[in-house]
């Protein structure tokens, strides 16, 4: 039997999301905890492997086992036996064709900036932090020359594995709510630390450091060396994967990770 699961956690509380050795990892914490459930080993695959640092609301992993269980256990059960920083949100059987990862359609990220000249503290671990004003239509400006399928080696990590750099940005959205800034990023596909490098490419922009067109010149460059250092992992949230109707599982709601009042909802 193969079941499929939706996760939400705090990034800030593991080690990312890929089985290290320590053990502290999200995938690790769930793993330990279904195979409890299961009375026998579990092994996951999920659509994204976040970094230590990022969130997820809406990751999706599965994974195959021969004991049956109400899929209440699978939610509740193993809930009562994660960290409270992780938790299942919903369970069920899929067909043995079906991939986390490579089913998906799409994946959508967002990152939650707070703008401001002092540094947060409620919620320091949970959203990235720039203390300059920053300039919403030059980096609106900036983001549309992403769009579109590209080779986007120039915000490619040194340590990706994957085999092509070529990702197609099918939407992008930034705005401001109060002294938050929200950028979201919806892809077939990323790179390891991509959306990231985005990121830091935007806020220079944004601070005046260059001109809007200078994102397609780094865009265009597929150099790394030539785009902003990688921006802290803190606001960054895994919000959606998104799946070909016909697998029929729950359809994600994108939540607002802060409102404008700086509350959490």
């Amino acid at each position: 039997m193969k079941i499929a699961i939706g996760i939400e956690y705090d990034g800030s509380r593991f080690h990312g999301w890929q089985s290290q050795p320590s053990g502290d990892t999200v995938q690790d914490h769930l793993e330990r905890a279904l195979a409890c459930i299961a009375g026998e080993p579990v092994r996951l695959a999920a659509a994204g492997r976040t970094d230590a640092g990022v969130h997820a609301t809406a990751q999706v992993a599965h994974f195959e086992t021969a004991a049956e269980r109400p899929e209440s256990a699978w939610v509740r059960g193993v809930n009562a036996l994660l960290p409270q920083a992780v938790a299942v949100q919903w369970a069920m059987p899929v067909s043995g064709d079906f991939h986390a990862r490579y089913s998906a359609v799409s994946r959508t990220y967002r990152y939650v900036l707070y703008n401001h000249a002092v540094r947060p503290a409620l919620h320091h671990s949970r959203m990235g932090w720039f203390h300059l004003p920053l300039d919403l239509l030059a980096m609106r400006a900036a983001a549309v020359q992403l769009a579109g399928e590209h080779d986007f080696s120039a915000f490619r990590s040194s340590e990706c594995q994957a085999k092509s750099p070529v990702r197609t940005l099918r939407n992008w959205a930034i705005e401001r709510r109060a002294a938050h800034l929200i950028f979201e990023f919806t892809a077939n596909g990323f790179l390891h630390h991509m959306v990231r490098n985005i990121i830091g490419c935007l806020v220079y922009v944004g601070k005046g450091k260059h001109p809007p067109g200078w994102l397609g010149e780094v865009l265009a460059s597929r150099d790394r060396r030539q785009a902003a250092p990688t921006f802290s992992p803190d606001g960054l949230y895994l919000a959606a994967v998104e799946y070909a109707p016909g697998w029929k599982l729950p359809a994600f709601t994108p939540k607002l990770i802060f409102s404008p009042e700086q509350v959490l909802v």
